[in-house]
């Protein structure tokens, strides 16, 4: 089967129903007829750059970083507005401090951006540690992370 035909699938399933786990999601693929193992849904889970967040019917539900031109997409920049308390920043460092369990969730947005002037980032249970080339580019990471949260 195609890599890219599974892909959509799964895109397709995620967005029309609540999937929690991992097995949910090969069951519902071999429901559309595509038979799948355990091991290739989590590499696509990482290709697809999906992550949990809470659901409505289930505790958790897997959904998508769907990036458009510019940036991500509105529902992305609502999590992220929603979540983020705080961001500081240090230098060529940035600290984003989040809700309490959401900044993994930050880390996934902000990753999504993709801004080549972060070296790199360190995602914990209420903090984002940004790592920028220098103090300039921490400042204008900083500035484009507070526009996105309207600050």
């Amino acid at each position: 089967m195609a890599r890219n035909a599974r892909h959509a699938k799964i895109l397709e399933i995620i967005g029309e129903r609540e999937v929690e786990t991992q097995e949910e999601l090969c069951q519902a693929l071999a429901a559309q007829g595509m038979k799948v193992t355990q091991a290739t849904v989590s590499r696509d889970i990482k290709d697809l750059r999906l992550f949990k967040v809470k659901g409505g019917e289930k505790r958790f539900r897997y959904t998508s970083l769907r990036e458009h031109e510019g940036g991500i997409s509105e529902k992305l920049r609502a999590l992220f507005r929603a979540c983020v308390l705080r961001i500081t920043p240090v230098e060529n460092l940035i600290v984003v401090k989040t809700l309490p369990g959401s900044g993994a969730n930050a880390g996934v947005v902000i990753d999504g951006l993709a801004d080549e002037q972060v070296v790199g980032s360190i995602a914990g249970d209420d903090t984002v540690l940004l790592i920028c080339e220098n103090a300039e580019a921490g400042k204008a990471v900083s500035d484009r992370l507070l526009a996105l949260v309207g600050a």
